[in-house]
């Protein structure tokens, strides 16, 4: 078993910040938030620990982009084993929203029901035109063709209402689904963005109800 390398203090807590950053959206911090965050004068504060961390094989430097910081496999690791746990990233002048993040379902009960809650990310809140209720784990693939792929976080604020062509979260029985939503007449279909998929057709007098639209996506594969 390869052993850990030896991170200095400062080293650990950059790495925590990278890391608490990844669980919680998806992507790491910039320099400047680095820099910010730990009272840091210059961004090239950050650079210089940054660069002994990436020598250290903890983390991978991508050149030409301001968030060009890649964890490596086992550092990603120690994420997913903490995916229970409760990330935040205070960086100045940007105001949190706590989101729960829902799993699977169960048949018939609230969609924010306790035992449906995994955890809770603490995402900014301008990330969002509109702001979410909740977050809610993608399974499949029937959204691919809107950019909405397995695994990822789909934001949801919660409404009743909807127009034609939104991104719902609805409820059909005891199954719940994300799909685009059209009313025809006296039916209602919920298409997938997926040739694969069929569209559903929701008669009349068939349990249905929109349980909240999509107003964003964090990509999620850092805690798969």
């Amino acid at each position: 078993m390869t052993e850990s390398p030896k991170l200095t203090a400062r080293q650990q807590q950059i790495l925590d910040l990278i890391q608490a950053a990844v669980a919680r959206t998806g992507a790491p911090p910039t320099r400047a938030e680095i820099a910010a965050e730990l009272g840091f004068k210059s961004p090239n504060a950050a650079e210089e620990h940054l660069q002994a961390l990436a020598r250290k094989g903890v983390i991978e430097l991508v050149s030409g982009t301001s968030r060009g910081i890649r964890l490596k496999d086992a550092t990603l690791r120690s994420i997913h084993e903490s995916r229970f746990k409760q990330f935040a990233l205070s960086l100045p002048g940007m105001a949190q929203i706590p989101l729960p993040l829902v799993g699977r379902v169960a048949a018939g009960s609230p969609i924010l029901a306790q035992e449906h809650i995994d955890q809770t990310y603490y995402v900014e809140s301008t990330l969002f035109q509109r702001r979410p209720d909740y977050l809610l784990k993608v399974r499949g693939m029937s959204m691919r063709d809107a950019g909405i792929m397995d695994g990822d976080l789909l934001a949801v604020m919660a409404t009743r209402e909807a127009k034609n062509g939104q991104i719902v979260v609805a409820r059909l029985g005891d199954e719940v689904t994300v799909k685009r939503f059209r009313r025809n007449k006296q039916v209602v279909e919920l298409h997938a963005e997926n040739p694969d998929y069929p569209t559903i057709v929701v008669n009349p007098g068939e349990p249905f109800e929109i349980e909240g639209l999509a107003v964003g996506l964090i990509r999620n594969t850092m805690l798969m």
